[in-house]
């Protein structure tokens, strides 16, 4: 029975979307705040967390950032506002996707559905280690390597790694990415890949890697340009 989490300081959502996933097979645990959302998330094993973004205590983008330090878990951020930097700031963080208030219970399950069948496909997928130069990425553990340096790259940052590096030198859109990565259209907004890039690319520029680079294409996206 899959595990999951709900955490939001609005008791009669939580009741809500409480009902729903249970009947849909879901073992569920809730919180009514970031403390006790942190708590539960870091001594239990869940499938999927639905995470409010306004909570007392902590909010839900710090529980976010706190328990991507540790997990892959998937994390569904839910929210009373809408605005662009919320959403892109909640996927920054590591979140897997965003809902704003007021939603349909079905359509947040079928967000959850979606989630976890994309991520059972990779988990059934062959090959999940892709090797290039000094270059070392294993999907089944999300590590990444340059040479022997264990490089500390996010969730995400991985699959953007993983996905430009396993078709070299084909030139992704943003647009490609969020569509692939995210699972669905993000309404246009390209910004949360550059800032992922870019956050990668710092990260991956520490070390030498002669022989390969995520090169911009102006104009049009990111490949994993080969030499």
């Amino acid at each position: 029975m899959p595990a999951m989490l709900i955490a939001d300081d609005n008791k009669q959502i939580v009741s809500l979307l409480e009902a729903y996933a249970k009947k849909e097979g879901y073992s569920v645990q809730t919180a009514y705040d970031g403390d006790e959302a942190l708590k539960k998330a870091q001594n239990a094993p869940f499938d999927i967390i639905l995470l409010d973004v306004m909570m007392p205590h902590i909010d839900g983008f710090e529980v976010c950032r706190e328990i991507r330090k540790r997990s892959t878990v998937p994390i569904i951020m839910v929210t009373a506002r809408g605005e662009d930097f919320e959403r892109i700031m909640g996927l920054d963080n590591g979140a897997d996707d965003y809902i704003v208030k007021p939603f349909s219970p079905a359509e947040v399950m079928a967000r959850v559905r979606a989630i976890l069948r994309r991520i059972t496909l990779e988990g059934s997928a062959p090959g999940q280690r892709f090797e290039y130069a000094n270059l070392v990425i294993n999907l089944d553990e999300y590590i990444t390597q340059i040479g022997e340096a264990k490089i500390a790259l996010t969730k995400k940052e991985t699959e953007i790694l993983w996905t430009l590096s396993t078709n070299k030198n084909k030139v992704f859109s943003r647009e490609n990415l969020l569509n692939s990565l995210w699972g669905y259209d993000y309404y246009g907004d390209t910004r949360t890949v550059d800032s992922h890039i870019k956050r990668m690319r710092t990260k991956l520029d520490e070390y030498e890697h002669p022989g390969w680079e995520i090169k911009t294409i102006w104009g049009v996206g990111y490949k994993f340009e080969v030499q």
